[in-house]
């Protein structure tokens, strides 16, 4: 399974793309595919301030319930709302149509402390 270098990831399964001046995050076709059918997500509101390590919403799928962790602090300015209606979405485009939020961060430079496409795969056990 082929993670997209352009974005960096946590080990918890959410990627982190920059985008200009924000950083659009969702979650890996790793985890998309290990929770299967997604009927839920629960998202921040734009405006809402999110930390890096923290949880920002939930995500809910016929198997399991998962709560959704920023990689950078900052704050909320989009949320994806056709997943409201649409939350399989995440399912069958994880990496574009099924993004969740764009976050204005606080400070860029957490991302680099994020995983890059390879060190995720190690740490999600892909090869």
């Amino acid at each position: 399974m082929s993670n997209p270098t352009d974005r960096r990831y946590l080990p918890t399964h959410e990627w982190h793309k920059l985008e200009g001046d924000l950083v659009a995050v969702g979650i890996t076709r790793f985890a998309a595919d290990q929770l299967t059918d997604i009927t839920y997500v629960k998202l921040p509101p734009v405006g809402k301030a999110v930390t890096a390590g923290k949880p920002f919403g939930e995500i809910e799928s016929v198997k399991a319930s998962s709560e959704l962790v920023a990689g950078v602090s900052g704050t909320v300015v989009a949320v994806n709302e056709q997943l409201n209606d649409h939350p399989e979405l995440i399912n069958s485009d994880p990496y574009a149509a099924g993004w969740m939020i764009k976050i204005r961060p606080s400070d860029r430079s957490q991302l680099d402390g994020l995983l890059d496409a390879e060190a995720y795969a190690a740490a999600a056990g892909q090869h």
